[in-house]
């Protein structure tokens, strides 16, 4: 079920910090870059990133989560989006999306960045209706897409 999660709440803070490792380290595999910001983060960074994060709980457990930011009028960016690999390929991420874009249906544009190379990410954002803008090299071999979802009321 996704749940709005509260960056007030410590076991909460702690489960977003113990997933996002887990799941951008695979991410970090993947595209050839260990630098990903989320895996920088400390648990203090992570309640005070001024993100909404909505999280896929089962008896508590937090096993995906997809975090939105607000960075300018008229679009939400889609900021962080991670599924425990125990839990890949069971809908969680279709789900947390699903759940965001209904949730955010007024907002005229959505943008997402991914490595270019991660590519059940960028099969999930396509499934979605995003669309690749640019892409910029952030280190040398390592390149990341920009989407972004134009919604028509």
């Amino acid at each position: 079920m996704v749940t709005l999660c509260s960056l007030e709440d410590d076991d909460i803070v702690s489960q977003i910090w113990r997933l996002q490792h887990v799941a951008y380290r695979l991410e970090a595999e993947l595209i050839g870059f260990n630098e990903i910001p989320p895996l920088m983060d400390t648990l203090e960074t992570l309640r005070s990133c001024g993100e909404s994060f909505y999280g896929w709980l089962e008896d508590g457990e937090l096993l995906g989560a997809l975090a939105v930011q607000s960075e300018s009028s008229g679009s939400l960016t889609l900021t962080r989006m991670m599924v425990h690999p125990d839990h890949f390929r069971q809908g969680i991420a279709d789900s947390l999306m699903k759940h965001v874009l209904n949730k955010y249906q007024s907002v005229p544009l959505f943008i997402v960045t991914t490595g270019t190379l991660n590519t059940p990410a960028v099969a999930l954002y396509r499934k979605h209706g995003f669309r690749p803008v640019s892409a910029a090299e952030v280190a040398p071999g390592v390149e990341l897409t920009t989407f972004h979802l134009h919604n028509v009321e």
